[in-house]
């Protein structure tokens, strides 16, 4: 589709194993069969607990990692196997923003090196103008350029790592747990500053969080990672006042109510997360999940349209009765 900026066909990841020898042969299934599509204009929340391989699927979008399998196309153009500098182009459309500001920054670079890096990839020598105008985008002043990493608190350094993957004036922003690390007061600084520079420079978004109140509050779609796969995805509105895979439903049931003397059912999902070396046949959640029964265990469900909707979609046999 001509609107598509993302478009993600079976993806899979599996990292191999070394070690003990009964690991042998063994692979830690990442990313376990993944469709997932960004259009323009729109930004889409990955949520899911901390291991549900969220951030491997961001950096197999991206192209920072090749996928063992599947099909990953950028705009239109199918990227799966472009390496090396063949990539640079395809990165001017798509940028990450990484997790943790303090890692991703290097220490012994000024601020203006730090912005100039990814012009020069691109064979572009910046202005100094360039570089200010950057800056201001997200806030800061061109006094910054000669400062170092370490002078700036957390919230200032998530601003600088948005004005790099700026710099090359992508279409399609995916940020990575960007405000995981910054307390509560920053986060709603970063999370405004996103949400103007989307409407300023018509950007998209996959926002990748276990936050669903930080979700909620900026993105139009979101889908639910469980395992390695997509057990649900929809408009955000529907997915967040009628989840229909369990999954979902106990996410939901956690975030805490804003209200005093409010409450709210809790859903407590039995057992742990399985491994991802060797997951569950069928149902990848069948092991926690309170509707399970005998057909979960045989073949893996797949995501089909909910009751009353054409756009939201769940991965399950017994689905939750929507309540819209």
């Amino acid at each position: 589709m001509p609107d598509e900026l993302l478009r993600l066909d079976g993806v899979r990841k599996y990292f191999g194993v070394r070690g003990a020898p009964w690991r042998e042969g063994k692979a830690v299934r990442a990313v376990d069969g993944v469709d997932f599509v960004v259009r323009k204009g729109e930004t889409v929340g990955l949520v899911g607990e901390s291991g549900s391989g969220k951030s491997t699927l961001a950096r197999v979008a991206t192209r920072l990692l090749d996928p063992t399998a599947g099909t990953v196309a950028i705009g239109g153009a199918d990227v799966t196997k472009v390496r090396g500098r063949k990539l640079r182009p395809v990165r001017r459309k798509i940028q990450l923003v990484f997790q943790d500001p303090q890692a991703s920054l290097n220490p012994r670079q000024s601020v203006g090196t730090i912005l100039t890096t990814p012009f020069r990839a691109q064979g572009v020598r910046p202005t100094r103008a360039q570089l200010v105008d950057l800056l201001r985008q997200v806030g800061l002043s061109g006094e910054h350029l000669e400062r170092y990493p370490h002078e700036f608190s957390g919230g200032q350094r998530q601003r600088i790592g948005i004005a790099r993957a700026l710099s090359v004036q992508p279409e399609l922003l995916i940020c990575d747990e960007p405000v995981s690390a910054l307390d509560v007061s920053v986060q709603a600084q970063v999370l405004n500053l996103l949400a103007d520079l989307r409407d300023e420079l018509g950007l998209s978004y996959v926002l990748v969080a276990h936050d669903l109140a930080v979700v909620r509050q900026v993105a139009s779609r979101v889908a639910v990672m469980y395992l390695g796969t997509i057990v649900e995805e929809g408009p955000a509105a529907e997915v967040y006042s009628a989840p229909a895979h369990p999954y979902t439903k106990a996410l939901l049931s956690a975030v805490p109510v804003p209200e005093p003397g409010a409450e709210r059912d809790r859903i407590v999902l039995s057992g742990d997360v399985p491994t991802p070396i060797d997951p569950p046949s069928g149902c990848p959640f069948r092991t926690r999940c309170y509707k399970a029964e005998d057909v979960c265990a045989t073949k893996r469900p797949v995501l089909e349209p909910v009751e009353g909707s054409t756009e939201h979609r769940a991965a399950c046999y017994f689905p939750e009765t929507p309540t819209l």
